[in-house]
């Protein structure tokens, strides 16, 4: 029986114009009516999830952040911080080569590490709350999320490469988009985001049904019992998928949702 189902966002449960389909609100209620929880999963924050999610904002659960932040029945489970002497790794890292723009992130602001006319907006790098810095924000800041804009799409994963075999020992880098890789702390992910989650509400891993598109989302899939993958997914997460289903234009997400609602009847 499936008693909690999670969800990336962008390119998964979002439409074209990166909303929340009007319907997804009723599926979520009706779900938790039938004792089943939603999780929104994300890069994006806790705040911007909130807030897309308003109307059902206080009965589903959240691994934002790509796991740094994870709220479960408004609690707050866990917050992981990237360390200072980890991001100014990254920073000089990042201007050994001229296509990479870093990016970090705390709670409300965004710290651009280079011109802001570098950054290419895409999917959740929406670059809210923009301040252009010449160094890594003082310690007191605490950064919670981080990103890297290549502004050579044909060499991402060559950098993606480059960036693991630096820095491995502190980050992972997930390639997102055309231009972005993402980079997580190397002991998080929505994988040990969901664990939390899991772990708070008693529900096994046979239990979950997990939704996503990109590879932010692998670790996350290959941790349930139930992955599905949208068909307009990357190659390398198809090959996980317990099943591919339709693309977000087509809200395959909210397709399925009601199928399970139905199997709970």
């Amino acid at each position: 029986m499936i008693k909690l189902v999670a969800s990336d966002m962008d390119g998964t449960l979002l439409d074209d114009d990166s909303r929340v389909p009007e319907e997804t609100f009723s599926l979520v209620r009706a779900l938790s009516e039938r004792g089943v929880r939603f999780v929104a999963s994300s890069g994006r924050r806790y705040g911007t999830l909130r807030w897309m999610f308003e109307p059902v904002a206080d009965q589903i659960d959240y691994v934002g952040s790509l796991g740094t932040q994870v709220y479960a029945d408004g609690r707050l489970l866990d917050r992981e911080v990237f360390s200072t002497i980890a991001v100014m790794r990254l920073f000089e890292t990042c201007q050994m080569f001229d296509c990479l723009h870093l990016a970090l992130y705390d709670d409300t602001h965004t710290y651009l590490l280079n011109d802001q006319s570098a950054y290419l907006r895409e999917l959740d790098k929406d670059l809210p709350d923009a301040i252009c810095v010449f160094d890594p924000p003082s310690p007191d800041v605490s950064i919670i999320k981080a990103a890297i804009c290549c502004d050579r799409p044909d060499q991402i994963m060559d950098m993606a490469y480059v960036l693991e075999r630096e820095l491995s020992h502190w980050f992972t880098f997930l390639p997102s988009g055309s231009r972005w890789i993402d980079v997580t702390p190397r002991h998080v992910s929505k994988a040990t985001g969901l664990e939390q989650v899991m772990r708070y509400w008693g529900i096994e891993r046979d239990e979950v049904v997990a939704f996503g598109d990109s590879m932010n989302d692998y670790a996350m899939l290959r941790y349930v019992g139930h992955p599905y993958v949208m068909a307009n997914a990357r190659y390398a997460v198809k090959q996980v998928a317990q099943r591919v289903i339709g693309t977000n234009s087509e809200h395959a997400v909210q397709a399925a949702m009601r199928e399970i609602l139905e199997g709970l009847a």
